[in-house]
């Protein structure tokens, strides 16, 4: 039963099973009872999301990149791929990400965030991470 990385707010896929959100915040305007009924999250993980500060450096990113300025962009991105992997080595994202491994083996679930595109979106890093600790990942 692989893990799915996927983009909270789109339709699950069948036998996703529980979707894991990884994100500092909870989606704006949608009642916490509506969650997982809309397709969000069953259960809340900002664990496994980047640290406000370093979230800047993505966001300067997209915004970069949105302007056109690529190599800036791209630049940024390498910092904070850098400092959000360092966040995750630290004893208690890492333990989760072996968790969640593991679990891949064994249980459906999904993790993701709200980001359009994944190459641009910090659950790229935790499909990179998850697949180093020998997680089962779907397509």
């Amino acid at each position: 039963m692989p893990v799915r990385i996927v983009r909270l707010g789109t339709p699950r896929a069948p036998g996703e099973g529980l979707r894991i959100g990884t994100v500092r915040r909870p989606p704006r305007g949608v009642p916490k009872a509506e969650f997982a009924s809309r397709d969000y999250y069953d259960v809340w993980y900002p664990e496994l999301s980047p640290e406000p500060d370093t979230m800047k450096l993505a966001l300067e990113s997209h915004h970069l990149q949105d302007q056109g300025q690529t190599a800036k962009a791209d630049k940024l991105w390498k910092q904070f791929d850098k400092l959000f992997r360092k966040q995750l080595a630290e004893a208690p994202a890492d333990r989760t990400l072996s968790l969640l491994a593991a679990l891949s083996h064994h249980a459906a679930f999904a993790v993701g965030c709200y980001c359009e595109n994944e190459a641009r979106c910090h659950r790229s890093i935790l499909r990179s991470l998850l697949q180093d600790k020998g997680a089962d990942i779907a397509n």
